[in-house]
């Protein structure tokens, strides 16, 4: 079973879009747990936890995720999962928004989430 990726990092589309199916979302880290959460009501099971990694919400502008690629029954897990890290990263964000990031960082950035990404889908192979 080959996951789904839903990312908003270039970096990941441009890796993963020959190999898997990639929802590329043109917006905010936000956007991406709202599409997220919006296929786990539609039946698929999350993967990989939305907010993986140390770097808090309100910091980096990249998030991917894995989901299944085949719908089921709604998971509950997945459902609390999902809208507990929305409501984590709503919180961070209102605390602080992130930062307007040099080019130089934002790579760093996207470097950092492809890695995570990369490590759950070796993860899977294996």
């Amino acid at each position: 079973m080959k996951p789904i990726i839903i990312t908003n990092n270039p970096k990941v589309r441009q890796k993963y879009s020959n190999d898997y199916e990639v929802v590329f979302i043109d917006g905010t880290y936000m956007e991406v747990l709202i599409t997220i959460r919006d296929f786990i009501h539609k039946g698929h099971e999350l993967l990989t936890h939305p907010l993986s990694g140390s770097i808090k919400p309100n910091e980096t502008p990249y998030k991917s995720a894995l989901i299944s690629n085949i719908k089921g029954k709604m998971n509950m897990e997945s459902i609390m999962i999902i809208e507990d890290s929305i409501q984590t990263a709503k919180k961070f964000q209102t605390m602080k928004k992130t930062p307007q990031w040099s080019q130089a960082i934002l790579k760093d950035f996207s470097e950092i989430d492809y890695r995570l990404l990369d490590s759950g889908l070796q993860s899977m192979l294996y």
